[in-house]
């Protein structure tokens, strides 16, 4: 879609302004990588085996690694490349932990990765057709993000979502035992994977405390996780764990931030629990769904000031 900017109540058109270089996207990416992925840079140009990575990056909410590559062109295959990054972490992991942590001035050990979660991004100006549908398998961790560069300075990162996830990559690549091993290791998480459990008036709620979610802005995104699913624009703004019969809804908003009159949120500060945030509320129908909402929106303007 083209876009414009207002000068004088009309509209001007906003010229794209192409990326010459790959590592044009590159370097503005890995400035910003926590702005815009909510990751941590770990670095660049990571070469292992006859393999190269682009930028290597860390989620500490999922505690699992992420594979960067940067294209400009469109001959490229999403699914072969996507897999040999997943391969070479999976065969490589003490080397992976042990840049992280050289990089980083940590001390990560490897049972404190969770491998599950491994994934791959590629970063691109456009995809073309087939690349887009490649990504329509349920257990195939790569995403697709296009980058768009405006004459005003601005920036678009759009992620092109899959449009079904029902078929399995092991259909393409049958009695592969590289595919196979990667399967059994890295697993996608979705909302349907964590609303299999649910009752059917528990998956309707959960449906319409989305729907009242995602209206707050147009930046939230939901993000699937392995214990819960989370809804975050600059941060995660609120996590939610699908029960059986109720549904556990995380506000991240620090202790004593909250301002909740009819007292429905309990302090979780110093308890374990799997979402972000010091407050939790325990659903199991729709009669506070608004009051929630409010709660949910300071959380968005705490987190977003």
């Amino acid at each position: 879609m083209p876009l414009y900017k207002i000068i004088h109540k009309k509209l001007e058109f906003v010229k794209e302004q192409p990326f010459k270089y790959e590592r044009e996207i590159q370097s503005l990416v890995e400035t910003n990588l926590y702005t815009v992925f909510g990751l941590q840079f770990v670095r660049g140009e990571f070469q292992i085996g006859s393999l190269r990575i682009d930028t290597l990056a860390y989620d500490n909410e999922s505690k699992a690694f992420v594979i960067i590559e940067y294209k400009k062109g469109a001959n490229f295959s999403v699914i072969d490349q996507g897999m040999s990054y997943l391969g070479l972490m999976l065969n490589n992991k003490a080397e992976f932990i042990l840049e992280y942590n050289e990089r980083c001035n940590a001390s990560l050990k490897r049972e404190d990765v969770d491998w599950s979660q491994s994934k791959v991004i590629f970063i691109s100006p456009s995809f073309t057709t087939f690349q887009l549908e490649s990504i329509n398998f349920k257990n195939l961790t790569i995403e697709l993000w296009e980058v768009r560069r405006y004459s005003n300075n601005t920036i678009r990162f759009d992620q092109h979502k899959p449009a079904s996830s029902i078929a399995s990559i092991k259909t393409v690549y049958k009695k592969n035992e590289f595919v196979e091993k990667i399967s059994r290791e890295v697993k996608t998480y979705t909302e349907d994977h964590h609303l299999t459990i649910a009752q059917p008036n528990i998956a309707e709620l959960y449906y319409r405390f989305k729907e009242l979610v995602l209206t707050i802005s147009s930046d939230i995104q939901v993000k699937p996780m392995k214990k819960y699913i989370s809804f975050r624009s600059k941060t995660n703004i609120t996590d939610v764990v699908i029960l059986k019969k109720t549904i556990k809804i995380f506000i991240n908003i620090p202790k004593g931030k909250l301002d909740d009159p009819k007292k429905l949120a309990r302090d979780v500060s110093a308890i374990g629990h799997w979402g972000n945030g010091d407050y939790e509320i325990i659903i199991s129908n729709d009669d506070n769904l608004e009051y929630i909402i409010s709660l949910v929106r300071q959380s968005y303007k705490i987190n977003n000031q």
